[in-house]
């Protein structure tokens, strides 16, 4: 039972780890410090009814159904390149401190929320590492896939929590205009990198 835990604890951070649109998302706005506790949580709760859909038989749903995979797809490839536009934006703006406490205050806490529920749910990466990789890696355990499950969602808790919240304490020490510029032009590329490669492989798998 317990070897099961562990063994969803570090395949889940095996997934969460690498840098992707959840993880620039919750980092840029611990550094805004703009309800950090509640993107952690979106993102958590999110990896969490995944991981479970997954290793409770919606992995290979999702896996043969190509014509889902590729909605979903093209809906994160675009999201994912206007999300990047507007970070590049940020990033090359003049006179105006994007990361300080008292900016963007526009960006309302609904905003914000829609904008974490979109990265995340857009992002057929999110699909293919919890719903399939960690759901056909889970339903090997049977009866003990519940604790393969609640591993798997410790460490996203774990991870989330604690990047939203280290980016905020680290938020006064980052208020410099090359650090902002530096850190808008991180999560613009990775956007568009993501957005590039799920594009090339959806156009692969209709044309290949």
């Amino acid at each position: 039972m317990l070897l099961t835990y562990f063994q969803g604890v570090m395949l889940g951070m095996a997934m969460i780890l690498p840098i992707g649109p959840q993880n620039a998302l919750v980092l840029s706005q611990g550094m805004r410090r703009q309800f950090p506790v509640m993107v952690a949580s979106l993102c958590a709760i999110s990896d969490a009814v995944l991981i479970y859909f997954g290793v409770f038989g919606g992995g290979a749903l999702l896996s043969q159904s190509p014509i889902l995979l590729q909605v979903v797809t093209w809906g994160g490839v675009l999201f994912l390149a206007w999300y990047g536009w507007g970070a590049f934006r940020e990033a090359f703006k003049t006179g105006e401190n994007v990361f300080s406490l008292d900016a963007q205050t526009s960006n309302t806490r609904y905003r914000i929320m829609l904008t974490v529920l979109a990265v995340t749910w857009l992002n057929p990466h999110v699909y293919l590492d919890t719903v399939v990789v960690l759901g056909s890696l889970g339903e090997q355990f049977g009866d003990l896939r519940l604790w393969f499950v609640i591993g798997c969602v410790t460490a996203s808790i774990v991870w989330f929590f604690s990047l939203a919240l280290l980016s905020a304490w680290l938020a006064p020490w980052l208020q410099k205009s090359n650090a902002q510029r530096a850190i808008n032009l991180v999560v613009g590329i990775v956007m568009w990198v993501i957005a590039f490669q799920l594009a090339r492989h959806a156009l692969s798998s209709l044309f290949g």
